[in-house]
């Protein structure tokens, strides 16, 4: 299994900014036939500059759970599909916090998406709070379960497990915590989705140049969500040649 670099560029950049950087990040990616070979890259910028990537895999970094109607502001899974992309991020901890988002609604969002033919990467995560008193997975076990809808399958669907206390506070779980947790997430996914051995598990917590050998060797972790070093094209291929090492 080829391992995901996913960069969520957040509400980043400006269209010049974008353009620049996605045609850095393709220059590198062709440049390099091993690391094509080895990885599979994806970009999830802001959508209204979805339609400008080119040369990777492109998503969006959240979509309504309607089809279309009087959803003002919303954008559909069909409308992330017509602009070019192919996957969605779902349930980040950000939407879950700052909107609210109950694993309800990510599961209604999850499943437009798949019946839009995107493939979504539902985000699960415990706070620091949570960890402290030993939450950690009933938290993301009641997440998974609440969050994968009866239409995913090992194709269409990616888990994202990011720890909420290190994402973009420099704070990385260490090896351990991360090797116990996407080992429990593979575990709870066996009768969520058939197949389940195939679905990829990325670690999405302050994933950097630095950190990203280590983690990228763990056992089920598949790849990586990338934040901030997803908005330096060096840092962002240097994470994918970390992941072809492995």
């Amino acid at each position: 299994m080829k391992k995901l670099i996913a960069g969520n560029w957040k509400m980043n950049t400006d269209l010049s900014q974008g353009s620049e950087l996605i045609s850095s990040i393709t220059d590198k990616i062709q440049a390099n036939k091993e690391l094509q070979d080895n990885c599979d890259f994806l970009v999830c910028p802001p959508f209204v500059y979805l339609s400008s990537i080119k040369g990777v895999a492109s998503g969006a970094q959240d979509c309504s759970s309607h089809k279309s109607g009087a959803y003002t502001g919303e954008i559909s899974a069909s409308m992330i599909k017509d602009c070019g992309g192919s996957y969605v991020i779902l349930g980040h901890s950000e939407r879950r916090s700052y909107h609210g988002e109950s694993s309800a609604v990510v599961s209604d969002k999850a499943k437009a998406a798949h019946e839009a033919g995107l493939i979504a990467i539902i985000c699960v995560g415990e706070s620091e709070n949570q960890r402290d008193q030993g939450q950690e997975q009933t938290v993301v076990g009641g997440q998974l379960l609440g969050s994968i809808p009866d239409t995913a399958t090992a194709q269409n669907t990616v888990i994202a497990y990011e720890p909420v206390w290190a994402i973009g506070t420099g704070k990385t779980a260490s090896p351990k915590d991360v090797a116990d947790m996407h080992s429990f997430i593979r575990s709870k996914l066996n009768g969520l989705i058939e197949g389940s051995e195939k679905v990829r598990i990325l670690y999405g917590g302050s994933m950097k140049p630095e950190n990203a050998g280590e983690l990228l060797a763990i056992p089920n972790v598949d790849g990586g969500l990338i934040g901030g070093a997803s908005l330096n094209a060096d840092a962002f291929i240097e994470i994918g040649l970390a992941a072809w090492a492995n």
